[in-house]
This record gives C-alpha cells, sequence and structure tokens, in this order.
C-alpha cells in the first residue's frame, strides 16, 4: 500500500495572519482569546487544504505559535525558574516571555537563547535544563490539536520532537550531560502517548534529527533506551523521522528501534535508498522524503517517481509513504 503524508506545514497563514495577531497581540491590541481564535482557523483550514491536496493524514501539532521546541519544553515544564511566577498567573505571557523577553515594572525577563535549527535559516529557542530537574506534562497541546481535527472528520498523526533530540538540542545551565534527564523525561513521553492512543489516535510522529548527525555511544545507548521504554507502554504506531541527512552510521540503530515506520530524506540524501531498504525490517512503513521541504523551486518528479519505483519493487507489500523531506514550515504557504 503506498500513501501520501506531510511530515509538518507552513504556520504563517497565506496572508501573513498569525505574524498579524501575533503583533496585535504583543501591542496590547487583542486578547489571548483572539490570538487562538486565529490560530485555531488556521489550523483547519490549513489540515482542510492537505486532505483536499490528497494527503492522507496530515500531521497535527506541527502548528506554534511561536517555536516548535520552546512548544515542546513548555509541554513538559521544562520552564526555567526566572518564568516560574509568570507561568502560574499567565501560561501564555510566560510562553512568550521565553520567547521574547519581557520588561514590564517589575519584571525583567530575558528570552531563552536562539540557535539555527541545524543548517536551515529558522532558528529555534534553546531549552533550558539542569541536572536533577523534573518534567511534567503541562497542558494538552497534542490532545486539544489533535481533537480539534477529529472534530473536523479528519484524522491526524500528532508529530512531537523526540526525546534524545530533544534533550541533545537543549543545554544545561550548569554544565551536566543533558542525556542524564533521560530517566526522568520519558515517563511523561510515555503519558502522552498513552493518550493519545486512548483519545484514538493511530500514528504519532517523533522527529528525531540528531540521528542524521554523528552520535556518540552514549548518544545511540540513549537511542535505545528511550525507545525501549516507550515501547512498553500503550501508544500509537510510532512513525521516526529523519531529516536534513543521511543516517550513515546510524542506520543500523534507527533500523533496530521498536517502532513502527521510519522516514529518511532521499533529497539530501537520496544515495541512502539502498542502504535503508537493505537494514530496515520486513513490515515497516517506509516513509520516503521525495519533495524537498525546503525549496522554494518545483520538484523534480521523475526523479521523485524514480526512487519511489525503485522502492517500491524492493519492498513489496510493506506499507510505503511519499512525503516531502523535512516539515513544509521552511516554504511559503503558497507553495507547500
Amino acid at each position: 500500500m503506498t500513501s501520501v503524508t506531510n511530515l509538518g506545514f507552513p504556520r504563517i497563514g497565506a496572508r501573513r495572519e498569525l505574524k498579524r495577531a501575533l503583533e496585535s497581540h504583543w501591542r496590547g491590541e487583542s486578547d489571548a482569546a483572539q490570538l487562538q481564535a486565529t490560530a485555531a482557523e488556521l489550523r483547519a483550514r490549513h489540515w482542510k487544504l492537505q486532505r483536499e491536496a490528497g494527503v492522507d493524514v496530515p500531521p497535527s501539532n506541527d502548528f506554534s505559535l511561536y517555536d516548535h521546541v520552546l512548544d515542546t519544553a513548555f509541554l513538559f515544564d521544562a520552564i526555567p525558574a526566572r518564568y516560574r511566577a509568570l507561568a502560574a498567573q499567565d501560561p501564555l505571557a510566560a510562553y512568550f516571555a521565553m520567547a521574547r523577553g519581557l520588561q514590564q515594572p517589575g519584571i525583567d525577563l530575558h528570552a531563552l537563547e536562539m540557535t539555527k535549527w541545524f543548517d536551515t535559516n529558522y532558528h529555534y529557542l534553546v531549552p533550558e535544563l539542569q541536572a536533577g530537574q523534573g518534567f511534567a506534562l503541562r497542558g494538552a497541546k497534542p490532545l486539544a490539536e489533535y481533537r480539534e481535527a477529529k472534530a473536523l472528520g479528519i484524522q491526524t498523526r500528532p508529530v512531537l520532537l523526540g526525546p534524545v533530540s530533544f534533550l541533545l538540542l537543549s543545554k544545561t545551565v550548569d554544565g551536566s550531560d543533558p542525556l542524564a534527564l533521560l530517566d526522568a523525561l520519558l515517563p511523561v513521553y510515555a503519558q502522552l502517548l498513552e493518550a493519545l492512543k486512548a483519545e484514538g489516535a493511530h500514528w504519532v510522529q517523533l522527529d528525531e534529527p540528531v540521528l542524521v548527525q554523528d552520535l556518540d555511544d552514549a548518544a545511540r545507548a540513549a537511542f535505545q533506551q528511550a525507545y525501549a521504554r516507550l515501547a512498553e507502554t500503550p501508544h500509537p504506531d510510532i512513525l521516526l523521522a529523519t531529516y536534513f541527512g543521511a543516517l550513515d552510521d546510524n542506520l543500523a540503530l534507527a533500523a533496530s528501534l521498536p517502532v513502527q515506520g521510519l522516514h529518511v530524506d532521499l533529497v539530501r540524501a537520496p544515495e541512502q535508498l539502498d542502504a535503508v531498504l537493505r537494514t530496515l525490517p520486513a513490515g515497516r512503513v517506509l516513509s520516503l522524503g521525495l519533495v524537498d521541504g525546503r525549496n522554494i523551486w518545483r520538484n523534480p518528479l521523475d526523479n521523485a517517481l524514480i526512487l519511489a519505483r525503485y522502492a517500491r519493487g524492493h519492498r513489496g507489500d510493506d506499507p510505503l509513504w511519499l512525503a516531502p523531506s523535512c516539515s513544509l514550515l521552511h516554504c511559503p504557504v503558497d507553495l507547500a
């Protein structure tokens, strides 16, 4: 079976509606309810657009008011101490303070550090962690957005930044090893996955882009530990999503993890396809990143079709998904 899917959709809106709504809110001209209403309208429009374009299962929880890595930190209560008092009073204000800083009479909060999202022009907010900290579910954004789409009659695949990438893309303020926090983080991921399954989600997408980087033995062991732990809990089927390069030395690791599907980037690294076809166990979903998620130019469909047909010929009746190389976050809405 061959299906068409997507890893993520641009947030801003075709007429930059999100940008205007955010700026209005930051100027004090609109309240949180008005901002959230605009966000919900954009999400609904984007899900419908993708379904009409032939995407079988669009992603959800790919939408963000500011940054998806910040969303992950906030979701798991990885909120530095300086924002805690504000978060208890006004969570949205604390979220934006983490993103932009906040200077008011009696308040002087500097923002989280911002750095490049791999080799893209997108910049993400770097979570601040410290040794011994705990994690907990704060709110239910992935569940809420899954329910929004479900109410529209659209089955979606919730997207989360995976636990190992989240830790490795964070920084510790005390110089400790972020991977030492994995034991504390995994039960919260498991709790969320179990809740998504109970809500009716068939699949969840866990983005682990650090798998295309050089990993040391500790990071490799963290992947094995993390996904073995998540497999113990009731959960939707897991699509492990990698992008921005080839898996190379991490291919055997990725293929060995107890997940139900693997996404690979064949735009940046088409040469990895043969190795993926040899290594991925039978019965797994193979998601092929065939459309450049970072390019404004027309995709060379002839090349994509050659790769898709080649993969189909080697995978037999195993499920094959056709997808962009990465989230379409990096593309203008009109081209997504």
